[in-house]
């Protein structure tokens, strides 16, 4: 925002430690003053990293063979034995084919048909209930017939069979029975002959190791990779003020145009910031800008948010990459959040009212903000 003479020297007035003779004695009307303090100075180093040490790589040299022949006994010499088998001669034996005994008559018993009668059911007595008819009562109790009876015992008869008479035996007397039978006897006894088996032998091929498998030793090299960093050479620190247009005290829309949903800086929007601000940034090495991105309202709110957070830091980084010190560069990303308009979410709005909301801002500020 644009700030008046009187406000800026009462603001620095009410700062600690700062001083009024800082300011020009005799400013002009409508001038505007950053309160700066002298940046840290830093050079740029470029260090070699190692990314991967030396090693050993190890390579197998396999074996030689060579073919050689070689007498081997495939079977081993043995003694076979031929047997002779004996004669024989027929002789006739006689023997007691049954010895002298007896036999026995065993006489069946006999049975005569009779009959038992048995007790199946003994007499009984109880008392019985049966209801009364006509009874005037609704109480099934109150209508009641007992009465105390006896039945009589139950019996079955069943027919069984009585021993007349008990089984028994006989003995008598059987003569001796002869007869004969035929053998061999050995006439001439087996015998086995003793015959000698030579041995087997065949010629084989086979491949024996010539030379051993060695193990070759290579050393790969460590590799490096060079990246730049930023070194301390002189601590800022000191306050002074700048005159600044007042204009860019408040925020400045900067003529960027993006491709839909991309954070890419065309070669003209490149050229936008190097008009605008790396030009102000090199002729006033002492302040600090900040850049804003916003969106429209057209896509998700969460995904706006992350765009505009982006495109804010792609111009940061450009500018990093053209020689500005980081720390004074401050970044915000708005997405949706601050509408110029009234194209919120669900309004219908064309593209052209739509586009007012995608914008690219920056400011000057002062150091202390």
């Amino acid at each position: 925002m644009r700030l008046s003479l009187t406000l800026i020297v009462a603001l620095v007035l009410s700062a600690v430690g700062v001083q009024a003779q800082q300011l020009p004695s005799n400013p002009d009307p409508n001038k505007c003053y950053v309160r700066c303090v002298t940046p840290d100075v830093y050079t740029t180093e470029t260090v070699r990293i190692q990314t991967r040490p030396a090693y050993k790589s190890l390579s197998v040299v396999p074996a030689t063979y060579k073919t050689v022949t070689e007498r081997v006994l495939v079977k081993e010499g043995y003694k076979r034995y031929e047997f002779v088998p004996a004669t024989f001669r027929t002789e006739s034996i006689s023997y007691q084919s049954q010895a002298p005994g007896e036999t026995m008559t065993v006489t069946a018993a006999t049975f005569t048909d009779a009959t038992e009668r048995v007790l199946i059911k003994p007499e009984t007595s109880k008392w019985e209930s049966t209801a009364y008819e006509g009874c005037e009562s609704d109480d099934p109790n109150d209508c009641q017939v007992l009465c105390y009876r006896t039945y009589d015992a139950e019996y079955r008869t069943i027919p069984v069979q009585r021993l007349a008479a008990d089984a028994g035996s006989s003995r008598s007397g059987t003569a001796a029975r002869t007869s004969t039978y035929t053998k061999e006897v050995v006439a001439t006894p087996a015998q086995v002959r003793e015959i000698d088996i030579d041995p087997v032998y065949e010629t084989i091929t086979k491949s024996v190791i010539d030379q051993p498998a060695t193990v070759n030793t290579t050393t790969v090299p460590a590799q490096y990779t060079e990246i730049t960093k930023e070194v301390l050479t002189s601590k800022g620190g000191l306050t002074s003020y700048e005159e600044i247009d007042c204009e860019l005290t408040s925020y400045n829309v900067l003529p960027i145009n993006y491709a839909s949903g991309s954070a890419a800086l065309t070669s003209a929007a490149r050229q936008v910031v190097d008009d605008r601000l790396l030009s102000l940034l090199r002729e006033r090495p002492n302040i600090r800008i900040q850049i804003n991105a916003h969106t429209s309202s057209v896509g998700s709110a969460g995904g706006n948010q992350a765009l505009s957070e982006r495109r804010a830091k792609g111009v940061a980084d450009y500018l990093v990459s053209r020689g500005i010190n980081r720390s004074r560069l401050v970044t915000r990303g708005y997405g949706e959040s601050q509408l110029k308009n009234r194209c919120a979410d669900g309004v219908n709005c064309s593209e052209a009212e739509h586009a007012v909301n995608r914008r690219t801002e920056f400011r000057v500020l002062n150091m202390d903000m």
